[in-house]
């Protein structure tokens, strides 16, 4: 029984020793604007994440207060990091929402929002 349980105590930390990269997740580690600030009209919003990420799966959407869609393009960073979005005009006075989607070379696909006012 000793044995089986040393056995079991082994292959269990092998598992998670070898899984433990697999489980990496895109995190938003900071964004300009910031969640919650209030800004003059900024000319692009760039996120930062803390991993790379696959351009052709990953970008976000720009919504006004009323939920209407705001057209922005949305690249990947060469360093693979990083998103910019550069508003097709310059954002009017209100709330805006940024719903962000990342894809990792893992294939996981993590995505939030945050919020910020333009005054």
């Amino acid at each position: 029984m000793r044995k089986f349980v040393s056995l079991a105590g082994m292959l269990g930390a092998l598992a998670l020793a070898v899984a433990g990269p697999a489980y990496a997740h895109a995190k938003l580690t900071s964004a300009e604007p910031a969640a919650n600030a209030t800004v003059a009209p900024p000319r692009q919003i760039v996120l930062q994440f803390n991993e790379k990420m696959v351009a052709g799966f990953s970008g976000f959407d720009l919504t006004s207060a009323d939920g209407a869609k705001v057209a922005v393009k949305t690249t990947v960073g060469k360093d693979g990091m990083s998103m910019v979005g550069v508003p097709a005009k310059p954002l009017a006075k209100g709330a805006y929402k940024v719903a962000w989607h990342a894809v990792t070379a893992d294939s996981h696909r993590m995505q939030g929002d945050f919020t910020f006012t333009v005054r």
